[in-house]
């Protein structure tokens, strides 16, 4: 990171929190150790953690109270870092292992969805991504405090001029859309579930702010939402990135379709990921990846080409359900549920059953009115007989995360 405020090309912009509303170098000043894990409460804290790591190029990792658990937090210790706990008294429990600072290094917790979250370490140049001159806008960030795309809108504003932010809290998720107009957001980043929520929420007050720029990552993206937004937003880019703590931002689409174009497998140029696929895996081989990362990382995620397309679908852990011998895939069967004009959301999971080992079930949130059968038929007709849903459970809201995603 810069040794000071001055290196930081973004220093003037605007930052607004609950609790601040200002430029980064008029936050408040806040001593930590050389190699610290901050646990913060909210934007405001985290903000001054990264800017008062970021002016003295000491060892940091940013992360929620509610993240950190205490065994996580001896983890922590172990691996060199302080853990700094409640920024206005400063309560600082020392590490348990002794070992010097590695200057400009930040630390990012992975989701934890297969256990327990990862340590990945990266530096303020592997988390930029954005190079060259960007056009003047106002950024939303509703991400959790610390996450990779937390960071990734972090540091366009700290190394750009003119890239604004404006930080939601989890209990703010049902009316950002009012704060945004008022701030003058945009652009904004989401996940889809992010997307989908605020559209089934208000859509009339989402279609009132005036973005240039709309972005999804974090989950899957299919193609019903992105025509969504892109019809909403006639005159805004929609961008869909893929992108994790351990490879780093590594694919940007910005055309309005899912996927990326087959053409770029197997495509190495200076400075990009290269993308191939191995058993219907993606492997991706990045330069922006985390220290200590395989050269070529085998990411976990299923891909399909479809029409000269490459999809990602889901997690191969957990994409598969097996009924009666025969493969069903959540996401194929979630991406057709959610194709339907009355259905806002969706979630897909296999289910015990007798006889044919699992069947097919899915949770549904509707913006219209259809039946159950109805539903099922609308699968029927796209889906072989074994991915058709043979339950449907019907809720009352979008389930969603602090992480932005619906994992339920």
């Amino acid at each position: 990171m810069s040794a000071g405020a001055g290196g930081l090309a973004g220093a003037a912009n605007r930052i607004i929190t609950r609790g601040f509303d200002g430029r980064w170098d008029e936050l408040e000043s806040l001593q930590l150790p050389e190699a610290a894990a901050v646990l913060v409460r909210d934007n405001h804290d985290a903000a001054r953690a990264v800017w008062a790591a970021a002016t003295r190029s000491s060892e940091v990792l940013v992360a929620s109270r509610t993240r950190v658990t205490p065994d996580l937090a001896d983890d922590l210790r172990a691996a060199g870092l302080a853990i700094v706990d409640g920024l206005d008294g400063v309560d600082v429990v020392p590490p348990t292992t002794e070992r010097d600072a590695t200057p400009g290094r930040v630390w990012l917790l992975t989701s934890g969805s297969t256990g327990r979250p990862k340590q990945v370490a990266h530096t303020l140049a592997s988390l930029t991504t954005v190079a060259g001159d960007q056009p003047r806008r106002t950024w939303l960030c509703p991400y959790a405090h610390g996450a990779y795309a937390w960071w990734q809108v972090v540091t366009l504003s700290i190394a750009h001029p003119g890239q604004d932010v404006l930080f939601i809290e989890p209990d703010e998720l049902d009316t950002w859309p009012a704060r945004a107009l008022e701030v003058g957001v945009t652009a904004a980043s989401g996940t889809p579930t992010f997307w989908r929520q605020a559209l089934y929420r208000d859509p009339d007050s989402v279609a009132a702010l005036p973005l240039e720029q709309v972005t999804l990552g974090g989950e899957p993206v299919d193609q019903a939402i992105l025509t969504r937004l892109t019809e909403m937003f006639p005159n805004a880019r929609v961008s869909w990135i893929y992108a994790s703590s351990e490879a780093g931002a590594t694919i940007a689409v910005h055309d309005g379709r899912a996927g990326f174009p087959e053409q770029w497998l197997g495509r190495e140029m200076d400075g990009r990921a290269t993308l191939t696929v191995d058993d219907g895996e993606l492997l991706i081989a990045s330069p922006k990846r985390g220290e200590g990362i395989d050269q070529v990382l085998r990411t976990g995620d299923r891909v399909e080409v479809v029409d000269g397309r490459v999809l990602i679908t889901g997690r191969i852990a957990s994409d598969e359900i097996n009924v009666g011998g025969a493969k069903a895939s959540a996401s194929a069967v979630r991406d057709v549920l959610q194709s339907h004009p009355a259905v806002a959301w969706a979630s897909v999971r296999g289910r015990k059953a007798p006889i044919v080992g699992s069947i097919v079930t899915a949770d549904v949130v509707l913006s219209g009115e259809v039946t159950d059968a109805e539903l099922t038929a609308w699968c029927a007709a796209r889906l072989p007989d074994y991915s058709v849903p043979r339950r449907v459970r019907f809720l009352d809201q979008i389930p969603i995360k602090e992480t932005l995603k619906s994992d339920v």
